[in-house]
């Protein structure tokens, strides 16, 4: 049951873990979300998921973006045999709904996120560019995204700025849909 004074302990440590950095790197660099993510040894299998959608123009020439950036680690637990299939396949439908339910227009820093859950009673909805909500929310120190399937994600490595965004790196692969 939340009291009032509940309620006004829940804000001030909301508010409390807000003003914390969370920041990688708090200077944002002159590389685009793609340049970045080519050059990252943690996100080969995002970057030619990205290249094989063509969502390499969108993701350079507009923005802010807030890209949730699954790890290659994060990839191959969800499933190395489904995203070869989805790499070689012929329509890129299902990739590229996979891959723009991990992007938020706008740029989201870690900040934001936690501003935006203390101000919704510790949860925040997000609509993705894919159209669908995710869902975020604190366990402990760490800002889970929760997906319609019920899958979590924490983010393990947040806000790394670029010039036209922000990207989170994420430990688990969140489906808009069962896939």
């Amino acid at each position: 049951m939340r009291t009032p004074q509940t309620k006004k302990i829940l804000l001030a440590i909301c508010l409390l873990i807000s003003s914390l950095t969370f920041a990688q790197n708090s200077n944002t660099t002159a590389k685009s979300i793609t340049e970045n993510t080519n050059e990252s040894d943690n996100h080969k299998i995002l970057f030619a998921a990205v290249k094989a959608t063509q969502l390499e123009d969108l993701l350079d020439k507009s923005g802010p973006f807030t890209i949730f950036a699954p790890s290659d680690a994060a990839f191959e637990r969800f499933s190395s045999e489904k995203i070869t299939e989805l790499l070689n396949a012929e329509d890129k439908t299902v990739l590229k709904s996979l891959l723009t339910y991990h992007i938020v227009a706008g740029q989201l820093t870690a900040s934001r996120i936690l501003r935006a859950m203390c101000r919704g009673n510790g949860k925040a909805s997000f609509t993705t560019v894919q159209g669908k909500k995710l869902e975020a929310h604190l366990d402990g120190y760490d800002i889970v995204l929760t997906d319609p399937m019920g899958n979590t994600a924490r983010i393990t490595t947040a806000d790394l700025n670029l010039k036209n965004g922000v990207v989170h790196e994420i430990d688990s692969v969140i489906l808009p849909a069962q896939m």
